[in-house]
């Protein structure tokens, strides 16, 4: 025997005894000895730390990161010489029936071992480990292969017509029918061999598409980046104990070997997983100076810093001072973004004649988070099934916009495009935050149909255009005072949206910087118009969004009262004899997440009075656009009744936002009896 092979199975087994590995074998030997049944092939997982094998032996270490196939063999003749001398497992007759899995918990982090999903060449005759990271945008069904079977001579008089000499156990990359071939012969007599089908073990399978993370940044409507790069989706085997472990829309990173797949004619790169991690979306980043500062500078009053912070906000797309109302919305939505079951969501409808400028606004928007993705109309909004293109025939659940928009926003543009039966799924969608993918079994190979749930944990925008609905319908006559004539769409529809929003400059009369800000920007694309664009410019939006996004906030007494004062009395006031209330129930789900959203935006932690007025405005607001004015009765412009140029019309907003809040406590007095609200009177 090689004496540096020998060497690293002594290194090996002090390894196993050291890191309680051998322990963990022998109960797993314990459980197939009880089990008293014979199989071809016993399985086995180690868990395998190189930083610490590499210390007790840097040859083995080495062997295990670029050999791992040869480096199982090492492991194999360990563990088979422990179970003959332990007496671990009875029925156990030859090394060939233990199969090894090694698992590193880790690989070195240098570059040499990370293997990009869209760099090129792929590296898959290496056959050794690498990590790889992407996102999962197809899922299969789960399905059987063959973890190792017993082939037996079929040559009655020979030795190996019987025992456990012929073992056949998956390798990476291997196809079923490179497994259990027909072709194989005895090296004793050159009789063919047959397998034993009563040894066959099967292990479970599962398919994935995976696919670099950048593709979300081709996926975005608008974007900084310039550069080109080419991205395909790579094939990901997920088996036995790691099958349904992956999520679809989720970003994992993967230890695994890559191998190149046949079939037929095809070749497919493919990438056998060994272990899967979660990649968490980053923690909180920092502020940039500039918004440090205007947050002292704004100090003196909770509305002033969110109301610069709209006025400036997206410079680059339009002008400072205008669509205040829409781009802080905007920005409420974008701070209620998160990847937990559960979240709040904050979904914009808006109402527009400028379809052209809220379609960019609403693209540059989408650049602030990592998963903003802009829904293309050739492609389906959520998950779909199709036959898997492998050669299995089982089902594919292919991934989507909204389900890659996870933890962020999906843009789909104008909603009066989709048909009925679109529009209806989305309503569900909006009303439930699943959607459901049917898998007829007979189509895809199954006995049974399937019903497989997947969460959708995302915000949606979308817009409507005015001119379009007066053109397709025609207008209805008895609207009430304020209502907008909303008929394309259907109503149940435009409730389940959070926020329904009308922006303050039709196309008819758009405003003259407006004008000069569009005509400067087709002649010079990247010009800076604006000091403050320079100022904050869109990476300190990000960075701020970022950090807002995460932090944690809590309703006070205070804000509770309000809001539930509000919607108690409003669900008195907005009802008719006929469908009784016109406030849906998830209203208050909405307060709440406008209120909080408000709050993150304000950088604190603790929801106020003064947060709770805005969403309760934003809210009337949209309602009044969805069923008319109410006996609250606010201005159109509520939240910003004034241009705001100076510390002057901060100041004035402030005194109109007390008014509008002194206006709110007398109409849940009013209308919401028995509802307590602390007045300080002045």
């Amino acid at each position: 025997m090689d004496p540096e092979i020998q060497k690293m199975r002594e290194v090996a087994l002090v390894y196993l005894d050291r890191s309680g590995g051998l322990q963990k074998f022998v109960h797993d030997c314990k459980r197939y000895n009880d089990s008293k049944q014979s199989y071809a092939v016993y399985r086995f997982i180690i868990s395998i730390n190189p930083s610490d094998i590499a210390e007790l032996d840097a040859t083995l270490g080495n062997y295990i990161l670029h050999n791992p196939l040869q480096a199982a063999q090492i492991f194999q003749s360990v563990c088979f010489i422990a179970v003959k001398t332990l007496s671990l497992i009875e029925q156990l007759q030859t090394e060939a029936q233990i199969s090894i899995l090694l698992k590193p918990t880790h690989l070195p982090p240098l570059p040499s071992y990370v293997l990009s999903l869209s760099a090129y060449p792929f590296n898959y005759t290496s056959q050794r480990f690498y990590m790889s990271e992407g996102i999962v945008i197809a899922m299969g069904t789960v399905t059987k292969y063959t973890q190792g079977a017993r082939f037996l001579c079929t040559e009655e008089t020979c030795l190996f017509s019987e025992g456990f000499r012929y073992i056949r156990v998956h390798c990476p990359g291997a196809t079923e029918s490179a497994t259990v071939r027909t072709d194989f012969v005895c090296s004793l007599c050159s009789s063919s061999l047959q397998e034993d089908m009563k040894f066959r073990v099967l292990g479970d399978k599962q398919i994935v598409e995976m696919i670099d993370a950048k593709v979300l940044n081709a996926l975005k409507g608008y974007s900084n980046d310039k550069s080109h790069f080419r991205i395909q989706a790579c094939t990901a085997f997920l088996r036995d104990e790691l099958v349904n472990k992956m999520t679809i829309g989720n970003h994992y990173r993967i230890i695994g070997i890559p191998a190149c797949v046949q079939n037929g004619l095809q070749a497919t790169a493919c990438i056998e997983v060994n272990s899967i991690q979660l990649c968490k979306p980053n923690g909180p980043s920092f502020l940039s100076d500039n918004f440090k500062y205007l947050l002292s500078l704004t100090s003196s009053s909770c509305w002033r810093f969110t109301a610069v912070l709209a006025n400036i906000f997206a410079s680059q797309v339009v002008p400072p001072g205008t669509y205040n109302t829409l781009k802080l919305a905007i920005l409420l939505s974008l701070v209620q973004t998160c990847e937990k079951e559960n979240a709040d969501y904050l979904d914009l409808l808006i109402v527009t004649s400028d379809t052209l400028v809220i379609d960019r606004l609403l693209n540059y928007s989408l650049c602030l988070l990592p998963r903003g993705i802009r829904h293309p109309p050739s492609s389906e909004i959520f998950p779909s099934v199709s036959k898997d293109k492998h050669g299995t025939g089982s089902a594919s659940i292919q991934a989507c916009s909204a389900v890659l928009a996870k933890g962020g926003v999906c843009y789909i543009g104008d909603l009066s495009s989709y048909k009925k039966d679109k529009l209806e799924l989305l309503q569900s969608v909006l009303e439930s935050r699943t959607t459901t993918v049917f898998i007829p079994g007979k189509k895809y190979g199954e006995e049974a149909d399937q019903q497989v749930t997947i969460s959708v944990q995302t915000n949606f925008w979308s817009f409507v255009d005015v001119d379009s609905s007066s053109k397709k319908h025609i207008q209805k006559e008895n609207f009430l005072i304020g209502q907008m004539d909303m008929s394309l769409i259907p109503a149940n529809l435009v409730d389940v949206f959070g926020l329904l929003i009308y922006n303050e400059f039709p196309s008819r009369r758009l405003s003259s910087p407006l004008v000069h800000h569009i005509l400067k920007k087709a002649i010079n694309p990247e010009a800076m118009l604006y000091k403050v664009s320079q100022q904050f410019r869109t990476q300190d939006y990000e960075e701020f969004i970022l950090f807002a996004k995460n932090l944690h906030v809590e309703l006070s007494s205070e804000a509770e009262n309000l809001i539930q004062g509000y919607y108690l009395a409003s669900r008195r006031v907005r009802r008719d004899s006929i469908h009784g209330s016109t406030l849906s129930a998830s209203a208050l789900k909405i307060l709440i997440s406008l209120s909080k959203a408000h709050t993150k935006l304000s950088l604190r932690q603790t929801v106020l009075e003064e947060d709770a007025l805005i969403a309760i405005l934003l809210l009337e607001s949209s309602l009044t656009l969805k069923h008319g004015t109410s006996a609250l009765c606010v201005a159109p412009n509520s939240v910003f009744p004034f241009d705001l140029s100076d510390e002057n019309s901060l100041q004035q907003r402030d005194i109109y936002l007390m008014q509008c809040h002194h206006q709110l406590l007398k109409f849940i007095a009013a209308y919401g009896p028995g509802i307590h609200i602390n007045t300080n009177e002045e």
